[in-house]
């Protein structure tokens, strides 16, 4: 049975939700999903539902539970327990208004009228109430007593069938869309903020973990933050820059990747000047604005390009120089690449420098492949400070790259959808991956939610871009988030989207299949659906990946021109 989360905390006020809970699930059938203490908004008035049973081909059940001795005297609701009897509003009220603003929540969320069965019920774990008790607007059906909320389910389902509000039962696929809305932001698709208003919300949202950790490390000036994917190090990228630059400091926050460079920019474009960063983008166009000449060839960029701006930076004035370096992503930058960065700063051997980094997706191995490497150079005066929480994937997702992500990562997302993998020969794997997102977009899926990242030829939409020249254009269509993004995992460092199809289509390099795996698999917020063939997986990923993946949900889409595709 899927529990929403997977094991509530139950605090000692809550004793009685807990032993309901018990009895649901040891009581309801595998395929029932039970959530526990489900919060939703009506308007201005926020309500919290105890127990929410959501029934495929039933229906739904919103329960209140009231522990203690429950009883009633002219309209008068009582809460007694050894010590007194207290005053309570009425528990069907409660639980009648929060089926109703369920209701409200979901069709708001959803876009559609919900005509599923939903029923709003009562426990009273620790009462005994008559058989022929009634009140209006409450038949006895809806009320488990102490004897009912001992084993709940066939009167759980008798009361949807014959009480609920509805004209449906509801549908498999539509009980699938409500958990990723009561997941959390599941199928949320992940839109940079427009506003500064937007901004500070996100914010709220960090992690008391992550919060802790800028507080705590405010006074160290040079930190080298590594933690796995999903781990929220761009999130402490960026709001370590707004900090350094409210307090004046000229800070520069840099990446390598194009994709990840606008999506910086995007999120820095509305602070507040003085609390803004003097650059936001890639080292390449940081070097390129100072009056480093543009050039070709990845030695040029590498090593001419870096050598050029070390010898721009000697004749640079201390107005125009950083105060501090931000990095994110940092184990893409080569060497070369820090000397000269730290050559524009105001004292290269004591300004203040955070690299925010993984060194297991060294994908372009700049650092000869070896992680500890990173240590070295540069990096040797940075403190170390680990990362451990993973935050932006479910847990299925997460479990599925654990194996690349070590030993010391700790799932902190909600449970989720299984991750679907569909085995195929690599030379149909493209258009197998083109098959799953048409079919996730007729499951309800948007198409602004889906990436479909490839591992080795370009997708055909994805080429077209790359011919014309028009990478400032592709990036920019992704970052509109109007459409499906086809991508390569190897420009998609640091990015995210709700729904991820990874089409392994090959490797061009198998000495670093291994972390572009590692990087594709993790992409995914909430959807991961993994296309290719089983012995090319387990060949670049190892029998860790064979038996994660052992553990998803195999799937075959239908080919979106009804044909049949070859076996692998």
């Amino acid at each position: 049975m899927r529990c929403i989360p997977e094991e509530p905390e139950f605090g000692e006020e809550r004793l009685a939700e807990k032993s309901v809970w018990t009895a649901l699930k040891n009581s309801l059938p595998d395929d029932v999903v039970l959530a526990h203490s489900v919060h939703v908004r009506d308007g201005r008035n926020e309500y919290e539902i105890d127990l929410l049973v959501l029934w495929p081909n039933v229906g739904m059940a919103a329960i209140e539970v009231k522990g203690g001795r429950v009883s009633i005297a002219d309209g008068q609701w009582y809460q007694s327990d050894r010590n007194q009897r207290r005053k309570i509003q009425s528990p069907v009220a409660q639980s009648q208004s929060s089926a109703h603003a369920l209701r409200n929540w979901l069709e708001n969320q959803l876009g559609s009228r919900l005509t599923s069965r939903l029923v709003y019920m009562v426990s009273l774990p620790y009462t005994d109430v008559p058989g022929n008790w009634t009140m209006a607007g409450c038949p006895r059906s809806l009320i488990l007593d102490e004897t009912g909320s001992r084993s709940p389910a066939e009167l759980v389902r008798q009361a949807i069938e014959n009480e609920g509000g509805g004209t449906s039962a509801l549908a498999p696929v539509f009980l699938e869309r409500i958990v990723r809305k009561l997941s959390g932001s599941m199928d949320t698709a992940v839109e940079p903020s427009t506003a500064s208003q937007e901004d500070e919300a996100a914010q709220d949202h960090l992690t008391e973990r992550q919060s802790v950790l800028l507080q705590a490390t405010r006074s160290l000036p040079r930190i080298r933050f590594t933690g796995g994917a999903g781990s929220g190090k761009t999130w402490l990228a960026v709001e370590k820059a707004r900090m350094l630059s409210k307090q004046g400091k000229r800070v520069g926050l840099f990446c390598y990747n194009k994709g990840l460079g606008q999506y910086l920019q995007e999120r820095v474009e509305t602070w507040r000047r003085q609390a803004k960063p003097v650059f936001t983008g890639e080292f390449h166009e940081y070097a390129r604005g100072l009056g480093v000449p543009d050039g070709q060839g990845q030695d040029y960029f590498d090593v001419e390009m870096p050598r050029l701006l070390k010898e721009l930076a000697a004749g640079m004035e201390q107005l125009q120089r950083l105060d501090a370096v931000i990095v994110d992503e940092a184990q893409d930058f080569a060497p070369l690449w820090w000397d000269a960065l730290l050559a524009c700063t105001t004292d290269p051997e004591a300004c203040e420098v955070y690299a925010f980094m993984d060194d297991r997706q060294d994908v372009y191995q700049r650092w000869g492949g070896a992680a500890a490497d990173l240590a070295h150079g540069p990096m040797a005066s940075l403190v170390s400070i680990h990362i451990d929480d993973n935050l932006r994937n479910t847990r299925k997702i997460a479990e599925i790259f654990k194996p690349f992500a070590g030993d010391h990562v700790r799932l902190r997302g909600s449970t989720g959808l299984p991750v679907r993998f569909v085995d195929c020969p690599t030379k149909d794997a493209l258009g197998v991956a083109e098959d799953c997102l048409n079919a996730l977009i007729d499951e309800g899926w948007a198409n602004n939610q889906i990436a479909l990242l490839t591992t080795k030829d370009r997708h055909p939409i994805h080429l077209d871009y790359y011919e014309r020249g028009a990478t400032d254009e592709y990036w920019q269509d992704f970052h509109a988030n109007e459409g499906e993004f086809y991508g390569h995992v190897l420009g998609f460092k640091g990015l995210e989207r709700s729904v991820v199809v990874l089409c392994v289509n090959g490797f061009k390099d198998m000495s670093r299949a291994r972390e572009q795996l590692y990087v594709g698999l993790s992409r995914a917020r909430s959807v991961l659906v993994v296309v290719g063939n089983s012995g090319l997986l387990e060949e670049a990923g190892g029998r860790e990946l064979k038996l994660a993946l052992s553990r998803a949900q195999a799937w075959t889409p239908a080919p979106a021109d009804g044909s049949q595709r070859s076996a692998p």
